[in-house]
């Protein structure tokens, strides 16, 4: 489904990032492992995929960076050619009630998140410009669509990540290069597991099919959208919530 493509994956070695760059390996893409904090998950992740038959590549960035961002998408594209589909999965939390959040707190996560995206997009638009075609995929979040309470920093910047992809969108379509974003909701991952039971007993109250889903499920949606049989879909949002958001 993705014979020749090269993907970068922005935050994939861990969590949703690891299970998109897995199935887009596994659907022939050329995988590109961005990682900021360890190179050792980064590099498990390249082995898992080059032990399958697969191909992957791994690169450090601090996607917050501006221009070690520009640096890192110089590379890639000088040592691989190009640059096909682009999913900006890196995101954190700092989570905390409004009256306690601190300036820098609101500040990182808007830089990363949010500005983080813009940074990839802003230097690989221009291949996929010459390229005349390209995939862009942001991850956002049902946080940023309905809001949470103590997440005043996170909803705001995947609300963000929402209004830059329909920006973005319109911007580019003339080139044929789509941009869509994905909202997961409660996913089984690392940023999941640290709630008390409590919690994730109340999570899955508010959650129609009944439990959190699976890295899987958000990295299905990705390769979807990464292929040609989504040529024609721009400027959506794909919530994967189990119906948390409708």
């Amino acid at each position: 489904m993705l014979q020749g493509k090269v993907a970068v994956i922005t935050g994939a070695s861990r969590g949703i990032g690891r299970a998109i760059a897995l199935a887009m390996a596994e659907n022939g893409a050329t995988v590109i492992i961005n990682y900021n904090g360890s190179a050792q998950r980064a590099e498990a992740v390249q082995q898992e995929i080059l032990e399958k038959g697969g191909k992957a590549f791994v690169y450090q960035c601090n996607v917050s960076d501006y221009a070690a961002t520009e640096q890192f998408i110089q590379d890639v594209i000088g040592e691989h050619g190009r640059i096909d589909i682009l999913v900006n999965n890196a995101g954190i939390t700092r989570d905390g009630l409004l009256m306690r959040m601190s300036e820098e707190d609101f500040d990182a996560v808007l830089d990363t998140n949010l500005k983080g995206t813009f940074h990839t997009i802003r230097f690989v638009a221009r291949q996929m410009l010459k390229q005349k075609g390209g995939r862009i995929i942001n991850l956002s979040s049902v946080s940023g669509i309905t809001g949470n309470a103590g997440q005043a920093n996170y909803s705001a910047s995947k609300a963000g990540v929402i209004g830059l992809t329909k920006a973005v969108a319109r911007e580019l379509a003339s080139r044929h290069i789509t941009v869509n974003a994905i909202a997961p909701g409660f996913i089984e991952t690392e940023m999941t597991d640290v709630l008390g039971e409590a919690v994730k007993a109340e999570a899955v109250k508010q959650i129609p099919l009944g439990a959190f889903g699976k890295p899987e499920d958000i990295a299905n949606a990705a390769v979807f959208l990464a292929s040609d049989q989504a040529a024609y879909i721009t400027g959506q949002v794909i919530r994967v919530d189990g119906g948390m958001a409708m």
